[in-house]
């Protein structure tokens, strides 16, 4: 029986990624390999919607790729490549722009946020095009599931919107995805300000635990994690935020409920609460951590990895191009 096509990816944004990416999506992707022929990518092509460093590109690509590799995201059950390597991606995004109007691209709420923050000078049309550029990596797998946090639903819906104006003009070509929205677990907050989700651009980085940190650095940053002045280890998203947060990340890495936990420190101060996370995260981020350090070390068998894999998401990725091409009327060299 074949299995369902899943797809998805993250930016090369950042020397490490953080545990916000591991919980909300390696972790899943993880679990979802044996379930669906699932493609994940290093989405460099978006990357460059804002400037970047040509040499710092290439090294926060294969960092990115290295940390898949080493959360479990094995290449052996997965076709794990980098975007751009894989032509067809941005093909296909120049033939959905033709179909995508304007204002609905306009209506994106990311794009809207971001050109507002940096201005119309400092916007690039590459950043106005991202979500189709986001439709066409999804299409191009004809991908049924495509896993995404609450901040790119939107960007899946115009996905497909345009799989079925593309199939009522020129015939059915597209698989219609359906997003998997992750749940609460995959909502990670910052330690120090545990009302905003945690991110590499925090103003301060004391509150963001990255897989690639020196293990001590991350004890630290656990132990020096927000709470509030009750010393009850209970949950409550509005009136306990930090303690809230943190029991969301020892849930998600322990595979426990979030009661469980509370029971188990009924009593007990917020210091052996936060000793007790620490040991759960460090035991999760170790060997995950050391497995990229050694990936990194041999870079040309990455490259190989991420190149034979590059060429199996082509050959899927040519038989919907192909389709793609000749339902638009395109002439395609013999």
């Amino acid at each position: 029986m074949t299995k369902p096509r899943l797809f998805s990816g993250m930016q090369p944004s950042a020397d490490s990624l953080q545990i916000g990416n591991y919980i909300g999506a390696l972790m899943q992707w993880r679990g979802m390999q044996d379930d669906y022929d699932a493609f994940f990518t290093v989405v460099d092509l978006h990357a460059i919607t804002v400037p970047q460093d040509p040499a710092r590109l290439r090294e926060k690509t294969r960092r990115t790729a290295a940390q898949y590799i080493a959360a479990g995201v094995e290449p052996s059950r997965s076709t794990l490549y980098v975007q751009s390597q894989v032509p067809a991606h941005a093909e296909l995004a120049w033939i959905l722009s033709t179909i995508t109007g304007f204002g609905e691209a306009s209506r994106m709420t990311q794009f809207k946020d971001k050109s507002q923050r940096y201005g119309s000078d400092q916007t690039s049309v590459g950043l106005f095009t991202y979500p189709v550029l986001m439709a066409a990596d999804i299409l191009l797998f004809q991908a049924e599931a495509v896993p995404v946090g609450d901040d790119q639903k939107q960007h899946v819906e115009l996905t497909r919107n345009l799989a079925e104006r593309f199939n009522s003009r020129f015939g059915e070509t597209f698989t219609v995805p359906k997003p998997v929205i992750q749940g609460e677990t995959a909502r990670i907050y910052d330690l120090q300000e545990p009302t905003a989700k945690m991110s590499k651009s925090a103003d301060s980085q004391a509150g963001v635990l990255y897989l690639l940190d020196d293990i001590n650095v991350t004890a630290k940053k656990v132990m020096r994690a927000v709470t509030d002045s009750e010393g009850v280890v209970r949950y409550d998203r509005a009136e306990k935020p930090g303690v809230s947060n943190l029991l969301t990340i020892y849930a998600a890495l322990s595979g426990r409920e979030i009661s469980s936990i509370e029971d188990e420190y009924a009593g007990r101060g917020y210091g052996d609460f936060k000793k007790g996370l620490r040991d759960v995260i460090v035991a999760e981020f170790e060997p995950v951590r050391a497995r990229a350090l050694e990936l990194l070390e041999d870079t040309a068998e990455l490259d190989r990895v991420l190149s034979a894999n590059a060429d199996r998401a082509s050959e899927a990725a040519e038989e919907t191009l192909s389709a793609v091409y000749e339902r638009v009327g395109l002439l395609r060299r013999g």
